[in-house]
């Protein structure tokens, strides 16, 4: 029989396919997270969101947060490009992005943990 042609896939066959996309999802996120690690602001990001030296220096929650929202943004644009099969679409763009988006969105949890831990520390009595 032809591949492709067997519509009643016994078990084996669909235990093997659910293997394959379970590897391949876990290789793609390992890809992602090696990313996002050795992700450099002022390296990675004007290329993938086109912001200025002003928009790059933003060490505030409110600045990180207007980043992500451009990253948000361009993923969305890629998706769709994707999804649409256009020519313009870029894989390695498509996973900068998202790389970008997951460094940055750990930047401003460990931007609102330390604001936390700023207010929260006991003042000394003089």
């Amino acid at each position: 029989m032809a591949f492709g042609t067997d519509f009643g896939q016994g078990k084996a066959e669909r235990r093997a396919a659910d293997l394959i996309a379970r590897r391949a999802a876990g290789a793609i996120q390992r890809t992602i997270r090696a990313g996002a690690e050795s992700y450099e602001r002022a390296r990675d990001l004007p290329r993938l969101a086109r912001l200025d030296a002003a928009g790059l220096s933003a060490d505030t929650i409110e600045g990180a947060e207007e980043i992500l929202s451009r990253l948000r943004r361009a993923l969305r644009a890629e998706r769709n490009r994707a999804r649409s099969g256009h020519w313009t679409y870029d894989l390695n763009r498509h996973i900068a992005l998202r790389q970008a988006y997951l460094a940055e969105s750990e930047r401003i949890e460990a931007l609102k943990e330390k604001l936390a831990g700023a207010s929260h520390r006991p003042q000394a009595d003089s």
